[in-house]
């Protein structure tokens, strides 16, 4: 008989199938001998590693390319390889060295009292493996079709290589379900678990309920035959799902929920159907801004906006302005060097403190705004004055762009609820065209739990009566002051949520595309 483990539900969904354990780096090489060939080895497998995750960049979109980013900007960073190829000197093969380095740089990460610097370790343990499978000869992971991944934590590289159509799941043993790996399995649809601590060391078959957190290792004949049954009825439910896509989300009540999407990158446009949302609730303008790379100028920012604007046909399309800091640094943008970044000069701090970069930004989106119906949103405001120097600058900008005679328009105003300061007293803020609670982060601050920290995972909990609380409390005076109000956070995602959202008095949600059907059914319950 099969055992039964739970865990920690990050993404929804059931499958049954073979186990690949995750993290097996081919390690099997031997030494040259030769310090100079090591080295020239080593350097040759760095190469390739940039090679294959710039390619894979290339394939994806939005925050998947930010995290890529980040490996490719390590890898090329000098900082890393000068002490495996100090060791390769003194006579150690390059695959040794080249291990122990970054061993101990994942070790470092591991153990830093800074969040940021936790959650990238599991992007160092990728680096690490993918130049050790380079040295021993190989290529990539490799992809795998129809099976359960199953390792202590997944990197993002290893999720973006498989392919996912054949069917799969992800059983992880630590991990964390607000990861940005959970985000990825959650808008592609990939059953996923965490925090599953220990099992069976000779587990060949899993089978995974995403939605309960559980999985089943090895399971029998008659537990299979149970759990296939569990399948089906999954199946049949998301086929009903299907019908509701293209309908207008409404409650029994007859009362009409918007939904919009969330997006983060032009080439996602191309896999929606715009008749099937009432707009863009978020559009992450990050992705624009790539680590290393030179910042966009003014056209490239009009142009990609624009195509957002355009493609929703009339529909609403709110646009966040550049939210980078915390887990998305961007060199010579961002500070270094911050003791705790999520606490730092990031979001609409920091575009204030570069007027120049922020200005450049305001100008491309009033012009777009030209070519559709487009709010402009700022992310981590705090303080009245944030909204006002914003708003100030913003005109300041569509007057010169007036003067210049350069067609523009001057777009609402709106701000993220994502700070408790916010959160908790947004009468300071009625010069807001609008609110968008962003969930993920005031989560992340009023239960004071990482997003990214396994260890504290089970804090880091949208349904907190002390979140869901604050997230009424702005709903009521966004309806005494008419001010419109959404939530555009991974809560609006989940049907779990709904009721407490909507109960909140929220009529509008921004959510993953790929949830759209399963939420519109989930409303037409409630």
């Amino acid at each position: 008989m099969g055992t039964s483990h739970q865990g920690i539900a990050a993404s929804d969904g059931l499958f049954r199938g073979p186990v690949r354990r995750l993290g097996s780096a081919r390690r099997e090489r031997r030494g040259t001998g030769d310090a100079a060939t090591e080295r020239q080895a080593l350097q040759q497998a760095i190469a390739h590693a940039v090679a294959g995750v710039t390619a894979l960049m290339a394939r994806v979109d939005g925050e998947a390319q930010d995290i890529l980013g980040f490996q490719v900007a390590m890898l090329e960073d000098d900082a890393l390889s000068a002490p495996a190829l100090s060791t390769i000197d003194t006579g150690t093969p390059a695959h040794v060295a080249w291990s122990a380095a970054l061993d101990g740089e994942i070790s470092g990460y591991e153990a830093s009292d800074d969040d940021y610097f936790r959650a990238r370790a599991a992007d160092l343990r990728d680096i690490r493996d993918r130049v050790l499978r380079h040295l021993a000869g190989g290529d990539a992971a490799g992809e795998a079709t129809g099976a359960v991944l199953l390792g202590d934590d997944i990197a993002p590289t290893a999720f973006l290589e498989t392919d996912w159509t054949a069917g799969g799941a992800i059983a992880l043993l630590r991990g964390s379900a607000t990861s940005h790996v959970a985000m990825l399995a959650r808008a592609r649809g990939v059953p996923m678990v965490t925090g599953l601590g220990e099992l069976p060391a000779r587990t060949a078959v899993l089978a995974v309920d995403g939605g309960r957190g559980a999985v089943l290792a090895d399971p029998d004949s008659a537990q299979r035959a149970q759990f296939d049954a569990a399948l089906e009825a999954d199946t049949r439910a998301r086929a009903r799902e299907e019908r509701f896509r293209l309908r207008p989300a409404v409650r029994r009540s007859g009362e009409r929920i918007d939904i919009l999407i969330n997006v983060a990158g032009v080439g996602e446009l191309d896999r929606i159907d715009h008749a099937a949302c009432d707009g863009i609730g978020l559009m992450r303008s990050e992705f624009l801004f790539r680590d290393g790379a030179p910042l966009p100028g003014e056209e490239t920012q009009y142009r990609a906006y624009r195509r957002f604007a355009e493609w929703a046909q009339g529909r609403p399309v709110t646009i966040r302005t550049l939210d980078i800091g915390g887990d998305k640094p961007v060199r010579g943008l961002t500070p270094e060097g911050e003791s705790n970044p999520f606490l730092g000069l990031r979001g609409v701090r920091l575009t204030l403190a570069r007027e120049d970069v922020f200005r450049t930004q305001l100008r491309a989106l009033a012009r777009a705004a030209v070519h559709g119906n487009l709010k402009v949103m700022l992310p981590m405001v705090t303080a009245p004055d944030e909204l006002a120097r914003s708003a100030a600058l913003l005109d300041a900008c569509v007057a010169e762009l007036g003067a210049q005679g350069v067609a523009c328009h001057r777009p609402p105003l709106g701000i993220m609820v994502e700070v408790p300061a916010a959160a908790v007293m947004p009468e300071l803020f009625r010069g807001a065209a609008f609110f968008s609670i962003g969930s993920n982060d005031l989560t992340q601050y009023v239960t004071a739990s990482s997003r990214d920290d396994a260890r504290v995972a089970a804090l880091n909990d949208p349904s907190h009566p002390a979140v869901t609380a604050l997230i009424a409390r702005v709903a009521r005076f966004g309806r005494e002051a008419g001010i419109p109000v959404s939530l555009c956070g991974d809560m609006a995602s989940e049907p779990r949520h709904l009721p407490a959202l909507l109960d909140a008095g929220l009529t509008s949600l921004s959510v993953a595309p790929a949830r759209i059907a399963r939420l519109k059914a989930a409303i037409a319950e409630l």
